[in-house]
């Protein structure tokens, strides 16, 4: 299917090649609302990116469920991501940036409003560091979330033992940057498995610009990686477009990142419940939303 007009943050018009499944979810996607300030200390920053905007994308996809992801941008201001969260509705879930000292107020008003999850941007540095993930943690353990983190190929390795240690669910982000160091390479995917071994372990295929080389675009860097991924562990791979994709001076196309999934899943079974089982029990959606 051809769309007429591109949806914004997103180049090309065409819909995947696959028809995505019933609930399908984007479990990475973020938005940016012009009428807030950034943090002071924000390390990217991006134009108005809308849940409006966003719903273009969706249909053009076929996905009807997603997963707001708060940007570092904002560090601890939650207004865009809640009402976000209020103009999707039951279809979306949100992932938060919070700290140890974030106050329990704060934190009921975010698990009332479908956030299911905190996320620790190591990358681009914001509100929060490593160093909160162990106080942190009963909180989280508490209200049933889970933790996300987005980190460096080293700080990966370096702290694998910490996040296994955490008694939560660990969400890594955008493939765990695998290929981007590639002295690391072999040590990274490793250290995936033996996160997604534990049974506490979740990797997001989302961003694959982000976990190459930077500036490459031999995304079959990661083809061997995310094979031995879907062979190994099915039940804990989520995927996500990582829109308006804030890294990304020129926009990818959507639907050729969803293509890949044809590539590295052919089998549609085990494809749907990347898309669909697996987003369902992460981010707690039940069958009727």
């Amino acid at each position: 299917m051809i769309t007429d007009i591109a949806p914004s943050h997103s180049a090309g018009t065409e819909s995947p090649s696959f028809r995505m499944p019933a609930n399908a979810c984007d479990c990475h996607m973020h938005v940016f609302d012009a009428g807030l300030p950034f943090a002071k200390n924000a390390m990217l920053t991006h134009g108005s990116a809308t849940p409006e905007q966003y719903q273009a994308l969706q249909r053009r996809l076929g996905t009807s469920r997603n997963v707001v992801v708060q940007p570092s941008s904002y560090g601890a201001d939650h207004r865009a991501l809640l009402s976000a969260l209020q103009k999707f509705g039951d279809t979306s879930r949100g992932v938060a940036v919070v700290t140890p000292d974030t106050e329990e107020a704060i934190l009921e008003e975010l698990a009332s409003s479908n956030v299911v999850g905190a996320r620790m941007n190591l990358v681009q540095y914001g509100a929060t560091d490593l160093a909160m993930a162990r106080p942190l943690a009963p909180r989280l353990r508490r209200l049933g979330w889970h933790l996300q983190v987005h980190m460096l190929p080293e700080a990966f390795l370096t702290h694998l033992d910490l996040l296994l240690s955490l008694g939560v669910d660990v969400v890594v982000d955008h493939f765990a940057r695998v290929c981007s160091d590639e002295a690391l390479v072999p040590l990274v995917e490793r250290g995936v498995h033996k996160l997604l071994a534990s049974g506490r372990g979740w990797l997001k295929l989302s961003g694959a610009y982000m976990a190459v080389p930077d500036g490459s675009s031999e995304l079959s860097r990661l083809d061997d990686f995310v094979c031995s991924l879907v062979q190994r562990h099915p039940d804990r791979l989520v995927w996500g477009t990582d829109w308006p994709h804030v890294t990304e001076a020129i926009k990818p196309n959507d639907a050729q990142l969803a293509n890949l999934l044809l590539k590295w899943i052919p089998d549609e079974d085990v494809r749907d419940a990347v898309l669909t089982s697996n987003p369902a029990r992460l981010y707690q959606f039940t069958a009727q939303r």
